[in-house]
């Protein structure tokens, strides 16, 4: 895709992979970012010079994309690709004015995230089905397999980690001692996230059956695949979160994924009182507002209490 970028954009790129030193994942939505913009610049404006891009190019691009169906969200992304762009042109002397300083963003509904209720992941803790008739069906089996699959969800859910976090946690950096996991999080930030002692003597257990089962394995890394040993992938991770969740009839959310279980960690920290700073630090937000959206489910949790509870609440 290189090759459709303009050169400038390509040196933007790999500032933000070497010098900023941004995830993968993150490097890569740039360069489609990119990508489909100068694509849509050639096809319908012919070869436009860096400084010749204006605010009406770009507001184009936006207003086809929001007429080929994409919502406001994706649309903002690329809009924060583009500014982050020029913004390396403008610093480099590349351009003399961005042509995103008229470009506004479109606004986005707010969301609330989904989170799995207290019940539900009391029957993954006690290791129950919730599917009808199969109550006292375990979600676990007791196998190296079971273990893993246990571990990942105690892991996200007690400390509320992303699933990047949770494959790339080193085995040497959970402090049984001490009772504290160190994380490595989004632009390399370091944080340390208090464990319970339920938590530290689960990871006991499956670093015992790892050793007796596995005759190699993977030792950097806390968890390894229970067959091959080698470090978790991210779609095996999901694919497990998706498959228990489902199976067992968990939730009734439609989305499933394991950051549903961080959504769950906050939600039911702040649901149970805890302060809104302290669970900013251990979700590793850099901004109190990303942590600010777990308030609106502890005020939906009051107001459905009204409704049930008070004698005019409906």
């Amino acid at each position: 895709m290189s090759e459709v970028l303009h050169p400038v954009a390509n040196r933007f790129l790999a500032y933000i992979r070497l010098e900023k030193r941004y995830s993968v994942h993150t490097a890569t939505a740039y360069q489609q970012d990119l990508s489909q913009f100068f694509i849509f610049l050639r096809s319908q404006y012919g070869d436009v010079s860096l400084s010749g891009i204006s605010h009406s190019h770009v507001r184009t691009w936006l207003a086809w994309l929001m007429e080929e169906g994409m919502i406001a969200k994706s649309v903002n992304r690329k809009i924060s690709t583009l500014k982050s762009f020029f913004k390396y042109a403008l610093r480099h002397g590349e351009i003399t004015t961005s042509p995103m300083t008229k470009v506004t963003a479109p606004k986005v509904g707010k969301r609330l995230p989904g989170f799995i209720d207290e019940k539900g992941m009391q029957a993954v803790e006690d290791n129950r089905s919730m599917r009808r008739g199969q109550e006292d069906t375990p979600i676990f089996t007791d196998d190296l397999e079971g273990k893993t699959h246990r571990m990942i969800f105690e892991l996200l859910y007690h400390t509320g980690i992303r699933l990047s976090e949770l494959i790339n946690l080193r085995d040497r950096h959970v402090d049984t001692g001490n009772l504290t996991i160190k994380v490595l999080g989004k632009g390399n930030k370091e944080r340390i996230i208090p464990i319970s002692t339920l938590l530290r003597d689960a990871i006991g257990e499956y670093r015992a059956m790892r050793r007796k089962e596995l005759a190699e394995y993977d030792k950097e890394v806390l968890l390894v695949n229970p067959r091959s040993g080698k470090k978790l992938y991210p779609r095996y991770v999901y694919n497990v979160v998706r498959g228990y969740l489902t199976d067992h009839q968990i939730t009734t959310l439609s989305r499933r994924s394991p950051h549903v279980l961080r959504h769950t960690f906050a939600t039911h920290l702040t649901n149970n009182g805890a302060d809104l700073n302290a669970v900013k630090e251990l979700l590793g937000h850099s901004s109190l507002a990303s942590t600010q959206v777990y308030t609106h489910n502890s005020i939906e949790k009051l107001r459905e209490a009204y409704r049930k509870a008070h004698p005019k609440g409906e």
